[in-house]
């Protein structure tokens, strides 16, 4: 039995895909437009040292399997299959093959595999690490990908016709909206990326505004934005800890992003570090990726806790809502936009294979291959409902009054 072989054995006659192998073997639908080729036989030992989406990832990661085709379709084509579900005649064999190559072509992590050092898990040290990894990468790749706006949070698409530069436009006059922003109030943004909502905030409504991020290049990057649109006077990105501004009394406070980096035991000190920072009346807007219920584990998989986002949690929204509660908040809306990131996603995988070329050389392949994989498949999760993003928000009450209409249109 050829290589190629191995995957319908473990997936099942039928697929639209076609798998071809370093040995020669050719298997699935001959011509098909998504190819999964095993390029060589580091591949197969990446699989025995980790016979699961990890070991898929970092034999992808360095090249050793290929997919041929778009990421997207290529990922909506294989079925969910638990290790459990494969007949043990067939583990057996598998095992007793991969066990081989590995002895022959022994291998280890990637060099881009995340491993953190030093500092406890979400403390601010490892989370400045943690951060770094992902968001220090090189902010002129993330232009190509984000594209102008620099916005790495979901869009919001007012018709199925917009852009992404439009749907991201709406993003943040929606949150401004919802936070009530007029001019002259005072707006603290944390997680604030390259500082988009914060200029927006500055520019078309007046506000002054205050972003944080742990990211060195993200807030470089925001400053130079900052002032080349003469904004200087009302916005201002700082390279900081959220735990760390020193200023209170906050007219409205928006997260955007943020809370995957928090932790669940880290919650109640979240929250509750939101709340002091708001003056009574004020109101706070928390937009971040879910999951769908509280029954799951709340860490990622493997590979998006390894490549991606190390440390990141995801929460149900029903999680996030009592925590907010809890800490004093009165949550008055909320709303899933899980159809919106699948769309974000969509637009980002297209802005990152326009530029493919340029990225590869700035990142390398292995990152941008690490791109590719995790976009597509994060796109495919929103899809299917195995993630969701949700805005909720939430007033610090002021002697019992929300300070908020009847009946709120955004």
């Amino acid at each position: 039995m050829g290589w190629a072989e191995v995957f319908p054995r473990i997936l099942g006659d039928g697929l639209d895909v076609e798998f071809r192998a370093y040995d020669g073997s050719r298997a699935g639908r001959a011509g098909a437009d998504v190819v999964v080729e095993i390029r060589s036989p580091l591949a197969l030992s990446h699989l025995a040292a980790s016979p699961d989406e990890l070991g898929l990832a970092r034999a992808y990661v360095t090249g050793a399997l290929e997919v041929h085709g778009d990421m997207h379709e290529a990922l909506s084509r294989f079925p969910s299959i638990a290790v459990a579900e494969v007949p043990a005649r067939t583990k057996l064999d598998l095992a007793v093959r991969l066990g081989a190559q590995r002895f022959w072509w022994p291998v280890g992590p990637p060099p881009e595999e995340y491993r953190p050092r030093g500092g406890l898990r979400h403390s601010k040290l490892r989370d400045s690490k943690s951060v770094s990894y992902h968001y220090d990468v090189s902010n002129r790749f993330y232009e190509w990908v984000l594209g102008p706006s620099m916005a790495y949070t979901c869009a919001v698409y007012p018709d199925a016709d917009a852009t992404l530069e439009q749907a991201q436009y709406a993003k943040h006059d929606l949150v401004a909206r919802k936070l009530g922003l007029r001019e002259g109030m005072r707006l603290l943004d944390v997680g604030c990326g390259w500082g988009g909502m914060v200029m927006h905030a500055a520019e078309h409504y007046g506000v002054r505004a205050i972003g944080v991020t742990l990211s060195r290049q993200q807030a470089q990057w925001a400053q130079k934005a900052i002032v080349e649109r003469g904004l200087a006077d009302l916005a201002e990105v700082r390279h900081l800890d959220y735990r760390d501004v020193p200023e209170a009394d906050f007219d409205a406070i928006s997260s955007i992003g943020m809370t995957e980096h928090i932790g669940l035991a880290q919650l109640p000190g979240y929250f509750s570090a939101m709340h002091a920072k708001l003056r009574p009346g004020g109101r706070f807007l928390n937009h971040s990726i879910t999951r769908p219920d509280g029954t799951r584990a709340s860490k990622p998989g493997k590979f998006i806790g390894r490549y991606v986002f190390p440390d990141g949690e995801l929460e149900g929204p029903g999680t996030l809502m009592s925590a907010m509660h809890d800490t004093g908040f009165e949550v008055r809306h909320t709303e899933n936009l899980r159809e919106h990131y699948a769309l974000t996603l969509r637009d980002w995988c297209a802005n990152l294979e326009e530029h493919w070329d340029e990225a590869v050389r700035e990142v390398g392949p292995a990152r941008a291959r690490i791109w590719r994989l995790y976009m597509a498949g994060s796109r495919l999760g929103f899809e299917l409902n195995n993630i969701q993003l949700h805005q909720m928000l939430a007033v610090r009450l002021a002697d019992g009054a929300a300070d908020m209409p009847l009946r709120p249109t955004w």
